[in-house]
């Protein structure tokens, strides 16, 4: 029976993993494979910070899985470079690597290896886009004068005082500007930092 690695990422905090998980979890079970481990970061595509992918990396020598299965190209490579080493380091080493979302990759083909960089150029190519769209966002934002980052104590306090008035999360974020999931946040550091006002 097939040995596979599953790993996940997600580039938030406030993102799951849950629908990778349970989409690679499901065509495992479909192919008859025995999943060893399951490996789920949560960090941007960019970031070299992924303990998850690192301890993946680390297991492989000991567990020696005879594939890695990862829900698309994006979810576990940075850069065309970065995919190519992995992936041929693997495929000398008997190891399978296989992406549910991208079905036609194989290094055992020409047309395989080709679609495998071309899809990672794509990949490469629309998260440098996405970077370049947050920035200019960004700099658009400041241009107008709009304030970035965490709201100031201020905020903090009108929002408590308006929670303690009995408005809804909702209510809340109309008149302060802000998501409802931002004001839960700001709101469970508050209790946190003052657990009298519970």
């Amino acid at each position: 029976m097939k040995r596979v690695f599953i790993y996940t990422r997600v580039s938030t905090l406030d993102q799951s993993t849950e629908i990778q998980v349970r989409e690679l979890t499901q065509y495992c079970e479909q192919q008859g494979w025995n999943i060893s481990e399951v490996f789920e970061d949560k960090a941007s595509g960019s970031n070299t910070n992924r303990p998850a992918f690192k301890e993946m990396l680390r297991q492989i020598p000991q567990k020696k899985p005879n594939a890695i299965l990862v829900y698309k190209l994006d979810r576990a490579f940075r850069s065309v470079l970065d995919m190519s080493i992995y992936v041929q380091t693997w495929s000398e080493n008997k190891i399978e690597f296989i992406s549910l979302k991208d079905p036609s990759l194989s290094l055992a083909t020409p047309t395989g290896k080709l679609m495998l960089h071309l899809l990672g150029s794509f990949a490469e190519f629309e998260r440098s886009i996405i970077i370049q769209r947050v920035r200019a966002g960004l700099d658009n934002a400041k241009r107008k004068g709009i304030k970035l980052g965490r709201p100031r104590r201020k905020n903090t306090d009108e929002i408590v005082e308006l929670r303690n008035q009995g408005l809804t999360l909702k209510e809340i974020g109309k008149k302060v500007g802000l998501g409802e999931s931002s004001i839960s946040k700001i709101l469970k550091s508050a209790l946190e930092l003052n657990p009298s006002e519970k």
